[in-house]
């Protein structure tokens, strides 16, 4: 198993992605915990990893919490001795609108919201791995600067704004063994809302492709568990594209 007595924690574990990333690394042997803000979904997946005999556990944690996301990880590590594999997959909130029509506050609402959670979440991890000289720093979504569409409001702004985050982690952290990693997908069409209104969208994913085809959420988790594990451990410092070629990035 790629993953056998590693740990990883996943904020927004309970989500469509965090689910197939914790899915993924339980079933290459890791030790994941769930982290979220509803009990209900965080449970779900739990359950589905246990049920494939995975190890898996849940908490109700506010990642915009620092004080909580840190009491919740300095029990992980007292419980496993490490924390090997962090990511955050929480987002903005996404307004598709044209910028000259999103209000001033919902648009730096959004932005900082995203910004907050990954940098308490990335600062409460890398506590423990700069400790421990190694560990993996997990980011999702990417920045594709060949590909830029009207209408998108803030989704690619934030993106953008977040890999930078994730590129000054990389500078600062490389030193003490700590890898950084971006996943970029261009969209995942299994985690879109349900509804021919979203047809229009998936296929211009599709479309994008060379291949004609479009990533999963299970191809995320796949890719996701190659990273975090030795056979990936030349990859840092960079985003991994996992989008059949849709993004350029």
């Amino acid at each position: 198993m790629l993953l056998e007595n590693k740990t990883a924690v996943i904020y927004g574990g309970g989500g469509t992605v965090g689910g197939a990333m914790a899915t993924a690394f339980a079933a290459e042997g890791a030790r994941v915990f769930l982290a979220g803000r509803t009990p209900a979904t965080l449970d779900g997946v739990a359950d589905r990893i246990r049920a494939a005999g995975g190890q898996a556990e849940t908490a109700v944690v506010d990642a915009l919490d620092a004080a909580a996301v840190n009491d919740h990880l300095d029990a992980v590590v007292e419980k496993t001795g490490s924390v090997d594999i962090s990511v955050n997959v929480i987002t903005q909130a996404a307004i598709f609108q044209p910028l000259a029509e999103i209000p001033t506050a919902d648009f730096a609402a959004a932005v900082t919201r995203a910004l907050t959670t990954q940098l308490i979440t990335t600062k409460a991890a890398a506590r423990h791995m700069v400790k421990q000289e190694s560990g993996l720093l997990m980011f999702f979504g990417g920045s594709d600067a060949a590909n830029t569409y009207p209408g998108m409001g803030n989704v690619q702004i934030g993106m953008d704004a977040v890999e930078s985050l994730r590129k000054q982690w990389a500078v600062e952290l490389a030193p003490h063994g700590i890898r950084t990693v971006t996943l970029l997908t261009g969209g995942l069409v299994d985690s879109f809302p349900e509804g021919p209104e979203m047809d229009g969208a998936r296929q211009s994913i599709i479309d994008a492709s060379p291949l004609k085809r479009a990533a999963t959420t299970a191809d995320v988790g796949a890719v996701a568990a190659f990273v975090a594990s030795e056979k990936g451990r030349s990859i840092t410092s960079t985003q991994v594209n996992v989008s059949f070629g849709a993004c350029f990035g």
